[in-house]
């Protein structure tokens, strides 16, 4: 959902010469081999809002999941959402999609026409033409787009994994459609909460998941395009029915319709996986942002529980670093830099905000941490 700045040391080991003989006058060290980096570091994913394991670190101490979700997101309060069903995009774009049923389903037209279908599986595209069941002299006719396919007694499937709801199917130009999701909140939130977070977790954990992914479902709706949300990480993952879990049902109906608000305002619930002991402040994220009174950092003493509470030291050739950061030349040194904002590695308990590597008699200052991100994943 967005960039994580990890809490980075890097350690530089370098073949050096020593000086010359005993009496003899000194002689500067030279490189005899290319620097070897050590780099460790503390938390995983963007460390805004609520920690996963900090929340099931402290489901596993006693807490609710309303003072977990309290905890995190500083001065919101729970209510109901304002909002009951949500418009998923499962497909972007596509010549032809499967959309079948093993019971009888019904296909909606733009013109609010109903047309019943048999149980079975049927290739959508751009020109879909109906025939009508009952009437075995009836000619195949094209229907008018957006069309709605609609379940009958049990769910329908798409490219053969099952979701709750109705898809809707809308027309791309001439050969191409986009296929979307019209679900019930709560029915959207069982196949995202077993996604975003393990379903043996604490209960408590996952009731402070399902307020959470409810909550930012509603506060990140996209304009156009005929759907509100994406499926995957650009908002948040959705595997409809095949990855649904009786604990996380359990957790969404334990919940039901619940919200996080911030001055009568659903608010933006960012979550992550760890923050290696505190979490950031939007601030610390985004120095140039204004504040947002309930995503300021807070300590987050029972994510040591994470594997990713503390990871490294991993090992990094200058070769295979400079490859990550880029450098525009050979790479001599590289150290983090709190200094270019002092204010985010105070509050964030150790944040790094910036790094300056040395090249070849050349310096560059002020890449972001996301970059020795992708070099922790890539190690």
């Amino acid at each position: 959902m967005s960039i994580r700045p990890f809490a980075i040391v890097l350690v530089a080991a370098l073949g050096l010469a020593g000086a010359g003989p005993s009496g003899s006058k000194t002689v500067p060290p030279t490189i005899r081999t290319q620097p070897t980096f050590f780099i460790s570091g503390h938390g995983w994913g963007h460390g805004l809002g609520m920690s996963q394991y900090g929340a099931y670190g402290y489901a596993q101490h006693g807490w609710t999941y309303d003072r977990i979700v309290k905890h995190y997101y500083t001065g919101a309060t729970i209510g109901q959402a304002p909002v009951s069903r949500v418009r998923v995009l499962l497909v972007d774009s596509a010549k032809q999609v499967a959309i079948a049923s093993k019971l009888p389903l019904q296909v909606v037209d733009a013109t609010g026409s109903k047309h019943a279908l048999d149980a079975g599986s049927y290739a959508v595209g751009a020109g879909f033409k109906y025939k009508d069941p009952t009437n075995p002299q009836a000619k195949p006719a094209a229907l008018p787009y957006p069309l709605e396919f609609r379940p009958g007694s049990t769910a329908v499937t798409l490219n053969g994994r099952g979701y709750r709801g109705s898809f809707r199917v809308l027309k791309l130009g001439p050969a191409k459609v986009r296929v979307v999701n019209v679900v019930d909140l709560d029915l959207y939130l069982r196949g995202v909460v077993p996604s975003e977070m393990p379903k043996s977790w604490a209960l408590e954990a996952l009731k402070a998941q399902a307020v959470a992914a409810r909550s930012y479902a509603l506060s990140h709706l996209h304009t156009g395009g005929g759907f509100d949300v994406y499926p995957d990480t650009r908002d948040q993952v959705y595997l409809g029915i095949p990855h649904e879990a009786p604990s996380t049902t359990s957790a969404v109906n334990a919940t039901a319709g619940q919200v996080v608000f911030y001055k009568g305002k659903v608010a933006s619930t960012y979550f992550f996986s760890t923050s290696g002991g505190r979490t950031a402040s939007v601030q610390d994220l985004y120095p140039d942002s204004p504040p947002v009174p309930y995503l300021v950092s807070v300590p987050d003493p029972y994510d040591s529980i994470s594997p990713y509470h503390d990871w490294g030291p991993y090992r990094y050739t200058a070769r295979k670093l400079a490859r990550g950061l880029k450098s525009p030349g050979k790479l001599l040194d590289v150290h983090t830099d709190p200094d270019h904002n002092r204010s985010v590695f105070t509050l964030a308990g150790g944040r790094q905000v910036t790094v300056t590597f040395n090249a070849l008699g050349e310096s560059q200052a002020g890449y972001s941490a996301s970059r020795s991100r992708r070099v922790r994943v890539a190690r």
